[in-house]
């Protein structure tokens, strides 16, 4: 039987989202594309365990996460009723819905029909009573917001959730659905975009600039960059990477040589810090506290160890961020 470290709060820096009252670790994990069938049960259950002895109390799933679609929540749901039951408490656990989960009509996008079906079936996947955070995983162009938002309002109301969130949102979005939350009484607790030394997105559009503003939260999604910011690509292509299959999210056209030289580059600052390439990129993204927590995948519990020696040294001074960008930039 599984019982957790006694010293699992020892390091992990905890994080108030926005104005709330909700703590989230520096890193959290996330279940996207590594809790799937293809993945044996008892990798997948270490990595939780490992995750929640090192401090990592917020595990992040959606809907459409696994593959196949729905496999992820039931592998955690799983792991949670053999390992983790007893720490429901201590856990953040948060899912989505925005992406195709079933046919016609009703089974993606932002309609009060779908994420209020998809978040009663991700539950029962789960074997939750209630989630801590659900999000809009996208906007709907075709739905009102007014109407997404208001779904989210009725999980808190109906107990389903506790807080809310919203993801890939941009930042006119992000204030209008802060907007119509704030009048609905349900506030915006936490956005989820996608960010890395690689993407500045979120600077560049001022997503960061309008969650400051409002006092939310962010969590953000691929900070090594689907794996590129690792040691992994350093010598190009590995047999049995991402980048190496055939993946609609990492191609082997995207690493090129001039790629690969600034990922040599970046390695050698984040070996004179001390720190892999995977922590080097981790710390940046949470550089200077506009960051709330990182989300990081992993397929062993020895990967999430690497991303969690990142905490040891979150701290950047103007020469290492000017020589970062520049190779970022080149």
């Amino acid at each position: 039987m599984y019982t957790a470290h006694p010293d699992r709060y020892a390091d992990m820096p905890y994080r108030r989202s926005g104005r709330s009252g909700l703590k989230l670790p520096a890193l959290s994990l996330g279940l996207w594309h590594n809790f799937g069938p293809e993945r044996p049960v008892a990798t997948q259950r270490a990595i939780l365990r490992r995750a929640f002895d090192l401090g990592v109390t917020h595990f992040d799933l959606a809907n459409n996460y696994g593959p196949p679609p729905g496999s992820a929540e039931s592998a955690f749901g799983e792991a949670l009723k053999a390992d983790l039951a007893g720490y429901r408490d201590e856990l953040v656990i948060s899912t989505k819905a925005g992406y195709l989960m079933w046919p016609g009509p009703y089974g993606e996008w932002g309609s009060r029909k779908y994420l209020l079906s998809s978040l009663d079936q991700s539950l029962t996947r789960m074997g939750l009573d209630y989630v801590d955070i659900f999000y809009s995983h996208r906007p709907d162009p075709e739905t009102p917001l007014e109407e997404t938002m208001g779904a989210l309002h009725s999980a808190v109301q109906q107990g389903k959730a506790l807080y809310v969130g919203v993801s890939n949102y941009s930042a006119e979005q992000t204030r209008e659905a802060a907007r119509i939350l704030g009048e609905l009484g349900t506030p915006l607790l936490i956005h989820q975009p996608r960010y890395s030394m690689l993407d500045r997105r979120p600077e560049t559009e001022g997503v960061l600039d309008a969650l400051d503003e409002l006092e939310v939260g962010s969590i953000v999604f691929s900070p090594l960059e689907q794996g590129l910011l690792t040691c992994r690509y350093l010598d190009g292509i590995p047999e049995g990477s991402r980048a190496a299959s055939d993946s609609p999210f990492l191609n082997s056209d995207a690493v090129t040589e001039e790629l690969v030289g600034r990922l040599r580059a970046l390695d050698e600052i984040a070996k004179e810090r001390g720190q892999t390439l995977a922590q080097l990129a981790l710390s940046w993204v949470l550089r200077g506290g506009r960051v709330t927590s990182a989300l990081i995948g992993a397929s062993s519990p020895r990967q999430v160890e690497d991303c969690v020696g990142a905490i040891a040294n979150l701290e950047f001074d103007a020469e290492e961020l000017a020589r970062i960008d520049a190779i970022v930039n080149r």
